[in-house]
């Protein structure tokens, strides 16, 4: 069969855009499996909450961050909600969301990370125009600094009010979690027992405000480090925990590179997984 001029062409160009194809990221299940977009988009429609792990400088999860949000809320009422707000701000943040105060006052009443103007203005923004309630879910990091010194014991001492802005005492606690022991490991003992317990009251606290505001028919779209949620860990184990019928997605991500390539030591870290490429810009 002969091959006319025009079709050898065609090919060729075919050939080189497509060797020319450099993607930012890939889509990976939790088997490793490349997957759409679309399906993701279609298991979290059936959850219940949703822990959208992240790299805090990596401006890919950052946007599609955003672009599920926006995705899901034309068919879903959702609550969203952030490791980057301490409890303690809940009312700074309120007071953003109502209008009651401009962004140049938020940035002085609230401890807001210093990528927050590129990474989750946006999020909070969409949440404000869309009259979405947002939930500051992390414990006050001075908390944190107490159980890293001192323990969970220390906690005792907080005052009535402080005590709303964290997980109800006593905290449980589970050191033989894998994630709990790999901290350990790879602090070299530095810390001592305490180290991974400061994570966990941070993992507790995120898990209880998300249960405590989550509404029945709402999906709550939680963002956090990756490591609070990996391995179906952390907020997760806590959720679980108190609601063992939870419809839970999470989703991960790995830096790789070679983003079409997928490692098979990342499997079973999440439910999505999304390699981006390792020279990925960083936002900070």
């Amino acid at each position: 069969m002969r091959i006319s001029i025009t079709s050898l062409l065609f090919l060729f160009f075919t050939t080189f855009i497509f060797s020319q194809n450099k993607p930012a990221y890939k889509l990976y299940n939790e088997n490793g499996s490349k997957v759409s977009y679309k399906k993701m988009i279609s298991k979290m429609n059936k959850a219940d909450v949703v822990l959208f792990g992240e790299h805090h400088d990596n401006p890919i999860v950052h946007w599609l961050q955003y672009e599920t949000t926006t995705h899901l809320s034309k068919s879903r009422k959702l609550t969203l909600g952030a490791e980057m707000f301490e409890a303690d701000n809940q009312l700074q943040l309120n007071d953003y969301l109502s209008g009651k105060i401009t962004q140049k006052e938020f940035d002085t009443v609230a401890r807001l990370w210093n990528n927050y103007p590129t990474d989750y203005k946006s999020l909070v923004d969409f949440a404000k125009e869309n009259k979405i309630k947002f939930i500051a879910t992390n414990v006050p990091r001075d908390f944190a600094s107490k159980v890293y010194k001192n323990g969970f014991e220390s906690l005792d001492s907080l005052s009535v009010q402080e005590k709303l802005w964290m997980a109800p005492l006593p905290i449980k606690y589970d050191a033989n979690l894998p994630g709990y022991v790999k901290m350990m490991k790879m602090m070299g003992g530095h810390g001592g027992d305490n180290l991974p317990k400061a994570q966990a009251i941070k993992d507790a606290t995120m898990a209880y405000f998300i249960l405590k505001n989550r509404k029945k028919d709402n999906l709550f779209i939680h963002y956090n480090g990756s490591y609070h949620s990996d391995d179906f860990e952390g907020i997760y184990w806590y959720l679980k925990q108190k609601n063992p019928t939870l419809k839970i997605v999470t989703v991960s991500v790995v830096e790789s590179e070679n983003v079409k390539k997928f490692d098979k030591e990342n499997k079973g870290k999440a439910d999505f997984i999304i390699v981006v490429t390792s020279t990925m810009t960083k936002t900070y």
